[in-house]
């Protein structure tokens, strides 16, 4: 290692995950079910653009194929960052692509991961929160009704992209990868089934998390939502839209958010999700690893049999 290698500051590491990019069988599918999830979904030179209403932030592209899988995952860093981050890529000999054709921006440092997702880190400002977001959950209050009429409350629509989880054949050396190459953190993990990954600059307790399956797959998004009630009015938006199949209402133990994942039409899920825990930046944080039966969720319905299935596996 040369002396400037050692000399790398101790922060450096992607702050964000910028945006993901997914191949679809079927694009008008794909709006028909993101716009009953809530998202604002833009026609964009033959590719579907996912924001959160209110916001100009690009936090998906759906692009369409044969069938479904990762088309590439995008990070931020900082611009002091970039320089040690491009000096750390080549002292550990991961060879340079060029960026995938249709590619959102085709700049900054690309590469593939050890299982051949294709990666960008690009200078960017921060997604992330800086600090844990304030619950905006309406308190109950005696001598008043609380709930609203049913059918009164405007649709559910997420503030942002939380995170995503990828299915992998090796959580830990996946995790090990992105630690090196993004400088990436564990946060905690269970076992050798599943991970969650966190940014040094302050984020949620998972940007990226890795579950356990025979090959590499994209498992689901996670979008912030300000509410549990804002958790059972999607779970229902979604059951209105066609959408029945899913998992929730429950609470994760590792990450500690509430959740409900409404099932795509390809094995893949969207999640609402509210109250995950928070990072922050030079926060001493432990990971534990406690076994699979005591930390895939604190309570909830039983999941799905195929919950975990890898559906971009051809034996499938």
């Amino acid at each position: 290692m040369t002396g400037e290698w050692l000399a790398e500051p101790e922060t450096v590491g992607i702050h964000s995950l910028d945006h993901y990019a997914l191949i679809v069988p079927d694009l008008v599918e794909a709006k028909r079910f993101y716009e009953a999830f809530g998202l604002d979904v833009k026609d964009d030179g033959g590719t579907l653009a996912l924001y959160a209403f209110g916001s100009p932030h690009l936090w998906a592209r759906l692009h369409e194929g044969e069938s479904k899988s990762i088309f590439y995952l995008s990070f931020s860093a900082f611009p002091e960052d970039i320089r040690h981050l491009e000096h750390r890529l080549n002292s550990l000999d991961v060879e340079r692509i060029d960026a995938p054709v249709g590619a959102f921006d085709t700049g900054g440092l690309w590469f593939r991961d050890l299982n051949g997702i294709p990666v960008q880190i690009r200078t960017g400002c921060k997604k992330t929160p800086d600090a844990k977001e304030e619950s905006r959950q309406a308190p109950s209050l005696a001598g008043c009704r609380n709930a609203p009429m049913r059918g009164m409350q405007p649709p559910v629509r997420p503030s942002r992209l939380s995170h995503v989880l990828l299915l992998v054949p090796d959580v830990p050396a996946a995790v090990a990868f992105y630690e090196r190459t993004l400088g990436l953190r564990l946060s905690d993990k269970s076992e050798d089934v599943v991970a969650f990954t966190h940014a040094k600059h302050g984020s949620d307790h998972h940007l990226v998390a890795f579950g356990k399956a025979n090959g590499t797959g994209f498992h689901h998004s996670s979008w912030d939502v300000p509410s549990i009630d804002h958790i059972g009015q999607g779970a229902s938006q979604m059951h209105l839209a066609g959408y029945a199949r899913g998992w929730g209402v429950g609470r994760h133990v590792l990450g500690s958010n509430y959740f409900y994942y409404a099932r795509d039409p390809w094995g893949s899920y969207a999640e609402y999700s509210y109250d995950i825990d928070y990072i922050p930046k030079d926060t001493p944080w432990v990971p534990t690893s406690p076994p699979a039966e005591n930390s895939f969720y604190l309570w909830g319905p039983i999941p799905p049999e195929d919950f975990t299935y890898n559906y971009e596996d051809p034996r499938i």
